[in-house]
């Protein structure tokens, strides 16, 4: 009987592990799981992005009833040839400057969205982008290897709050140059467990298991004293 026990509280662990975990973070690549495990999301399309000019840096944006702001490294403004008038993203001026997302308001525990590289002309290049995302126990880099326009990633924080989320391009080498980009800015809250809550679920679940084999064993021996 022990066993079955066990097994449940295996399951509940099993049913609650994250896609991919990075210690006190979990990385989603399919924006449906990704919407599962937050709430409250809120997206960033930057329609209506300058395409014409540029935008001073730091600039404040909104997602749904999130505030935020994006800033450039070196104190550069963005790129405003990113996509398309009908499809606009947030790029940079300078190919090996960094975005950075940070000022959340509204409690953001998770981020995600569409992370690639643009050409100088503002056209989808492929090439390496690296995410780099903060909370208060640390931070942690992802290289997504040529990531598509359409290609989602995702991060959520175990500690329920982020504080920066910074995108960066890497270098071909050569003449070439590619910028960092990002499109469909999603923010939200998560409904991830911490890991002390699945701790204690796992504990609670073993307690009872337990105690109704106690409860059986005394019933047991109760019948036997009786033969």
């Amino acid at each position: 009987m022990r066993w079955k026990y066990v097994s449940a509280v295996a399951l509940v662990a099993t049913l609650i592990k994250p896609t991919t975990s990075h210690a006190q973070f979990v990385i989603y690549t399919n924006q449906a799981t990704f919407l599962a495990a937050i709430t409250n999301p809120g997206v960033d399309t930057f329609f209506g992005f300058n395409t014409t000019g540029t935008t001073a840096s730091p600039t404040s944006r909104t997602a749904g009833v999130y505030e935020y702001t994006a800033s450039v490294s070196n104190r550069q403004d963005f790129f405003f040839g990113a996509r398309t008038v009908e499809n606009p993203a947030l790029s940079t001026n300078t190919a090996t400057d960094t975005i950075t997302f940070a000022v959340f308001t509204g409690g953001v525990g998770a981020i995600g969205g569409n992370f690639f590289g643009t050409s100088l002309d503002g056209a989808f290049a492929s090439g390496n982008i690296v995410v780099t995302f903060v909370d208060a126990t640390g931070a942690r880099s992802t290289t997504l290897t040529g990531p598509t326009a359409s290609r989602f990633f995702g991060v959520v924080s175990l500690s329920r709050v982020i504080s920066s989320f910074t995108v960066s391009a890497v270098q071909p080498g050569g003449e070439s140059s590619l910028f960092p980009t990002v499109d469909n800015l999603t923010l939200a809250q998560t409904t991830v467990p911490e890991p002390g809550t699945i701790a204690l679920l796992a504990t609670g679940l073993l307690a009872i298991g337990l105690a109704a084999r106690r409860k059986r064993a005394l019933v047991n021996a109760h019948g036997n004293a009786h033969e």
